[in-house]
């Protein structure tokens, strides 16, 4: 499975359409072989977002909101979507890699910093 999730500092980007790196992973069996490419995009852009989901062959993104018409045009593409996905990107890989990871989740690792601060 090929799990990209968009990303912002070390978390989940909170919005689909103002992403601007993203992480590509390949799980398999539960690991995550090699490693994790990140990538850089130009401009935020949800059509090139999209564009490079498709060309990269993603099986499933993980991202924070997203558009209704994003949403649907990636579920037509047959791409599993786990949208409002609040937390670390690490934690959200580790919950998908494991089969537990949710739309509108909010990530036990965010609970505990807000709580430390």
């Amino acid at each position: 499975m090929k799990i990209l999730l968009t990303i912002q500092k070390r978390n989940i980007a909170p919005r689909f359409d103002l992403t601007t790196e993203v992480l590509i992973a390949l799980c398999v069996d539960q690991h995550i072989l090699g490693t994790p490419r990140t990538i850089l995009m130009t401009r935020p852009s949800s059509e090139e977002l999209c564009a490079l989901i498709i060309k990269e062959g993603v099986n499933t993104v993980i991202c924070g909101g997203i558009e209704e018409s994003h949403l649907k045009y990636l579920t037509w593409k047959n791409i599993q979507v786990i949208d409002s996905v609040i937390g670390p990107y690490s934690e959200a890989l580790k919950a998908v890699n494991k089969g537990t990871l949710r739309p509108s989740i909010i990530l036990p690792e965010t609970m505990q910093g807000e709580q430390a601060k």
